[in-house]
């Protein structure tokens, strides 16, 4: 096999211009080093842990009203070292370090007109916000959660609620209100956030009937805000103690914003894992996620004061989060909320265009309809100001790459990344300095120290290993809600191999190159479009049906994304028809949400289960993917994988 050739190489200006090069002439300076590379910066970021951070902690400015004693306190403990203890500082206080007319927030919606807000308008209208919590007796570890769309008073609400020293979670509207509840319910919040309803292909949803269901299943609940998205003024009488934004945000004009300074570890928001097996589990995350997105946003991004940013995203995924921490870089944040490709798919380059768009974020699925409607947005519309596309979701093909490169635009650098909700952050990343080749992430993260492991705990290269992390890094989480001796945690991600972290996804790490091929999830998440689901959440409603007497939902790779597989095992005296598989359908769309509806639905003789009755999806999805099935012995009934072995042509051709 030849020389691989790049799709893009940097110019020379590009690379002397980017932040990541003056951080590594900052870390030459300060440790007498002689980096010219990223992959030298990369090998001394996983070999000098503490001194990498540290330089990362000064470069990005993290704002402490109280300096740490030291980085980390002790490397070896995986889970379980403290990261820079002894500081004192407020998460929304970084994110709000500036107060000036730059414009912080864009917020245009499917059927709405644009709406700005500049650093200063966005200070003062997070500081009447935190006034109220504060009057309403929300202190440090209280819970404050938003089951909202993608707007203005959603980013307003999560600034306000850490400022304070409040716990952020929020979901995003087009989830049902039982998804909501076995996330938000588990947490106990003292404050829910939500609006009137939404727009999704021009028609408007109301969601006060969703958001009642919420508020009722959830006691702990002093105060419900409800914004106006849809309507003038949303109608509140049955949803228990609620109140309008606008009559909750405080009177006064111009509040002191008094931000409480809080340990590092101090907890800022709870993420909710894909449900896999039982309800969502919450995991605690701490200013270890400001830390980690400044570094990606700076140092991998190359996000400037100057630029606008853009992710296709809704407050449901960790990348909402992400973008609104470029709120500490200074750059203009554009939210969007609705279908982006309404009324066409050329919307969202339409929206870069007419606002300048510096970095657009997207996911696989986005990039592979795109290359399906034959959509050539590089013609269509000028995109002159786009210096990066952002993708990540799940593995995008190399023919993905190369029709971004082709259709969109030949110069810019795309920043193929990944990583997880669970580090809210990522494991492999871009970088501008880098060429891009397709299919391929430029590389690690820095101070992320991956490799692909075998089955046997082996690093290896030039073949899919299992993706793994073996040092603590900051984002990771501080621990599970409701987990008080660590052990959903610990089974989460260190049992497979023990004192490492074992993320969940087959890669392959590239010895010519340094880059890394993502291939999917090698447990039991499903990533639909992108979209992190539990297997749980779907065997939730299915198993309720009478029809049904058990079920395993596999992910299938298929066509540059991920579709839904379900095979069902019926009840005596019922048979798969084409009504009971739109019933399936139907039931699963109203009670979990569209996304969880499978595309292919299938009888099973039943399903494989471990001696102690865990249900095996990863089974399955190797026979799917034609990958060895490693765990035969540990099964109660190996034979029925026949059964899926003899189904695997027809689903290839389905």
């Amino acid at each position: 096999m030849g020389k691989k050739k790049p799709l893009w190489v940097p110019s020379e200006e590009r690379k002397r211009s980017a932040n990541i090069t003056r951080f590594m002439e900052f870390v030459n300076e300060r440790h007498g080093k002689d980096f010219s590379s990223y992959h030298d910066l990369y090998r001394w970021s996983v070999e000098d842990i503490p001194a990498f951070w540290s330089a990362v902690w000064d470069f990005v400015e993290i704002k402490a009203s109280e300096t740490y004693q030291e980085v980390v306190d002790d490397l070896s403990k995986f889970p379980g070292a403290r990261w820079f203890p002894g500081a004192k500082l407020n998460f929304a206080e970084n994110l709000l370090r500036y107060r000036d007319d730059g414009v912080a927030l864009i917020f245009r919606g499917e059927t709405q007109t644009t709406a700005r807000m500049t650093y200063a308008e966005l200070y003062g209208n997070v500081a009447r916000l935190a006034k109220s919590l504060r009057d309403l007796g929300v202190s440090p570890g209280d819970r404050v959660a938003a089951y909202m769309p993608n707007m203005m008073e959603t980013a307003i609400a999560m600034l306000a609620a850490t400022s304070v020293g409040a716990v952020w979670s929020s979901c995003a509207t087009d989830i049902g209100p039982q998804a909501a509840l076995d996330r938000l319910g588990q947490i106990e919040p003292k404050v829910l956030f939500t609006v009137d309803g939404y727009f999704y292909k021009g028609k408007r949803f109301s969601t006060l009937k969703n958001a009642e269901e919420v508020v009722r299943g959830i006691p702990t609940l002093k105060q419900v805000v409800v914004a106006s998205y849809t309507g003038e003024r949303p109608q509140l009488g049955n949803i228990p103690k609620a109140v309008t934004y606008e009559d909750f945000l405080a009177a006064e004009e111009d509040p002191p914003l008094q931000f409480e300074q809080v340990s590092f570890d101090h907890p800022v928001y709870i993420m909710f894992s894909s449900g896999t097996t039982g309800k969502p589990k919450c995991m605690v995350q701490g200013s270890g996620v400001l830390i980690n997105h400044l570094k990606e946003l700076i140092i991998h991004t190359d996000l400037k004061r100057e630029d606008i940013i853009f992710y296709i995203t809704t407050c449901s995924w960790m990348m909402w989060n992400w973008l609104l921490s470029s709120l500490g870089v200074g750059a203009t944040v554009v939210l969007y909320d609705g279908n982006p490709n309404y009324p066409d798919p050329g919307a969202m380059w339409k929206l870069t265009q007419d606002e300048g768009i510096t970095v657009f974020g997207t996911s696989a699925s986005y990039i592979n309809f795109l290359r399906g409607q034959g959509v050539s947005p590089g013609k269509d519309y000028d995109l002159s100001s786009l210096k990066q596309i952002s993708q990540t979701g799940s593995p995008l093909s190399a023919e993905g790459f190369e029709y971004v490169y082709r259709e969109i635009k030949e110069d810019l650098h795309f920043n193929s990344i990944s990583g997880g909700t669970d580090i809210n952050g990522c494991f492999a990343i871009g970088s501008p300095i880098l060429p891009v080749y397709a299919g391929e992430l430029q590389g690690p993260a820095l101070g992320m120290k991956i490799q692909a492991y075998d089955e046997k705990g082996r690093p290896v290269y030039d073949q899919q290993g299992e993706l793994v992390c073996e040092a603590p890094a900051p984002s990771m989480p501080l621990y599970f809600w409701n987990d008080p001796d660590g052990k959903k945690y610990r089974s989460a991600y260190f049992e497979f191999y023990p004192g490492v972290w074992r993320h969940g996804d087959y890669i392959v790490i590239h010895s010519d190159t340094g880059g890394i091929t993502f291939y999917g999830r090698s447990d039991a998440v499903l990533k639909p479009s992108g979209v992190r689901i539990g297997t749980a959440e779907i065997y939730n409603v299915v198993e309720q049906m009478e029809e049904i007497s058990d079920s395993l939902a596999i992910g299938q790779n298929w066509k540059g994304d991920q579709r839904i597989v379900l095979f069902v095992k019926l009840a005596e005296g019922y048979a798969l028809t084409e009504d009971l598989k739109a019933k399936i359908r139907k039931e699963l769309k109203e009670k979990a949400s569209p996304r969880h509806v499978p595309a292919v639905i299938m009888e099973m003789p039943e399903a494989p289960y471990t001696l102690n009755m865990k249900k095996v999806e990863s089974a399955v999805t190797n026979i799917l993917h034609g990958r060895p099935v490693l765990n035969r012995d540990a099964l109660m009934n190996p034979e029925v994988l026949d059964y899926f072995e003899s189904i695997v042509p027809e689903l290839q051709k389905e």
